[in-house]
């Protein structure tokens, strides 16, 4: 079998979200000689990755598509002075995804039996918890639990920049004691900040969330100082989280021998894909941190992790990832959450195909950065009305 093209193809979603916008996404299809169809999804936000996966994908065709780990050295090493960021990484990500793929259509299995076989027959995930005010945020968490979501992640800050105010401060301690309160204690919950805290106030807030039994508290800071996180680390009870913005396993190296974190994140279209990403769980292990992949991207981001949580030892939750027009877009069916968890994909590969009509009927939609991001960029050192010091 030998590859004849690889493809990227970017599309946004067939319909908006729950906030009017609709989000771009660059899935990968790589083509074979014997009419196997591998799909990998390398969405990262600027649409300049389908350029990289067409600039890659050229240089595997004609050779060999089980030759996965050959194929990501290669790519990886292709530029001497391009390595390591995001584009770069999505692009093989997705490229190694949709390898993976074609290698378990090839072999007539998920492929999660390719990694050693599944160790679990349904994978644990969770829903959110956002609002504006807390009783918006207790809204949104009773119609997840009424789902059967037995977990729920909030991101309950407003601010801007990394300097909080103490109004804002006390607006996300009272959205995460008014969902508590609401959901009982038998619902875990999930408390994300996107890394917009400075480090005496992630130690501050993290030491007030503590009486609400938080199952984890994610990206305090910022991920590019560790030495920051580990100070909110040896400071705060509640075990820390990040990774959705590191890449490769040399990205958790320090991370995890500085025992700084609990859980994991990393993205399986931004970490380098399926075999990447069990490489990093492994080391994980080996530090007795568990994994909780990221994946707030499109089906493929969804069928790619679970097949590596199926076989993972450390694997705790899947962050979940089941919108509504994935339906519309996917060629089988997809997994559904019962109950808090996700079914064991079960079919050849990741588990679908996608609909290629239906991507190329919805392209690319222009987009321009949500508010509170620019504010967040433009605010990054606070203002004077923001912000305090204490």
């Amino acid at each position: 079998m030998k590859i004849t093209n690889v493809e990227a193809i970017a599309s946004s979603a067939p319909q908006a979200d729950q906030r009017g916008n609709r989000r771009n996404y660059v899935y990968v299809k790589v083509e074979t000689d014997e009419g196997v169809t591998g799909w990998g999804e390398s969405t990262c936000g600027p649409l300049t990755v389908a350029n990289m996966v067409d600039e890659m994908g050229a240089t595997l065709v004609g050779k060999d598509p089980g030759r996965i780990e050959e194929h990501w050295q290669q790519l990886y090493h292709l530029w001497h002075n391009v390595r390591g960021g995001v584009i770069q990484m999505a692009a093989i990500s997705g490229i190694e995804i949709a390898l993976w793929d074609i290698k378990g259509k090839a072999l007539g299995v998920p492929v999660y039996e390719l990694l050693g076989g599944p160790m679990r027959e349904r994978i644990w995930t969770y829903g959110r918890f956002d609002g504006e005010t807390p009783e918006a945020a207790v809204e949104h968490a009773l119609r997840e639990v009424a789902t059967g979501l037995t977990a729920l992640k909030g991101d309950p800050f407003g601010h801007t920049g990394i300097f909080i105010s103490a109004e804002a401060e006390h607006d996300a301690l009272a959205k995460v004691a008014a969902v508590r309160e609401a959901v009982g204690d038998d619902v875990e919950l999930l408390v994300e900040c996107h890394g917009r805290l400075s480090t005496t106030a992630a130690i501050r807030i993290g030491n007030a969330l503590e009486q609400y039994r938080p199952y984890v508290y994610e990206e305090p800071v910022p991920p590019q100082n560790i030495e920051a996180m580990a100070r909110v680390a040896q400071a705060v009870s509640i075990p820390l989280a990040t990774g959705e913005r590191l890449y490769t396993k040399w990205g958790f190296v320090e991370l995890l021998q500085k025992q700084v974190v609990g859980l994991i994140q990393p993205d399986i279209c931004h970490a380098g894909g399926i075999s990447e990403l069990k490489k990093i769980a492994a080391m994980a292990e080996a530090h007795y941190v568990g994994i909780q992949p990221h994946n707030p991207y499109g089906p493929i981001n969804t069928m790619a992790a679970l097949q590596v949580d199926a076989c993972t030892p450390n694997f705790m939750i899947q962050e979940g990832g089941h919108a509504t027009w994935f339906d519309q877009v996917v060629i089988g069916e997809f997994p559904k959450q019962r109950d808090g968890y996700f079914d064991l994909p079960t079919g050849p590969g990741i588990g679908l195909d996608m609909d290629e009509a239906a991507l190329r009927a919805n392209p690319p939609v222009e987009v321009t950065p949500p508010e509170g991001y620019v504010k967040q960029a433009l605010g990054m050192w606070g203002s004077k009305q923001e912000t305090t010091w204490s």
